[in-house]
């Protein structure tokens, strides 16, 4: 990930309803929330939720998919370990202490069984 990118990504994550929204996406898992769930859980306004959406969007931290009349939103795990691949990458090289910090785990949701 290039500096850029982290910082669109950071940016779109440093206000709170959205940090929400994402973290709210990262639990659901692959299958992700619609956008309907995603307003009764957060309890934004529709207008005020879009255009929360739309900066995560931008970002590449969130995906949607319109299935009939719903639109299904899902949080990008590929983006959300870049960045954090990005913000732990030589972490504790001036160092000689091995156990200074760890290395992020990267997050591989699965499917829910239907």
């Amino acid at each position: 990930m290039k500096s850029n990118d982290a910082l669109a990504c950071l940016n779109a994550l440093s206000q709170e309803h959205r940090l929400n929204l994402f973290r709210l996406l990262v639990q659901a898992g692959e299958d992700g929330m619609a956008v309907g769930e995603l307003a009764a859980a957060s309890g934004l306004p529709g207008a005020t939720l879009t255009n929360h959406l739309h900066i995560l969007r931008r970002a590449g931290m969130v995906s949607d998919e319109r299935q009939g009349r719903v639109i299904q939103c899902r949080a990008n795990y590929r983006q959300m370990n870049a960045l954090l691949g990005f913000l732990t990458e030589n972490c504790c090289a001036g160092t000689d202490d091995t156990g200074c910090c760890t290395t992020a785990v990267a997050c591989k949701p699965t499917r829910k069984p239907r």
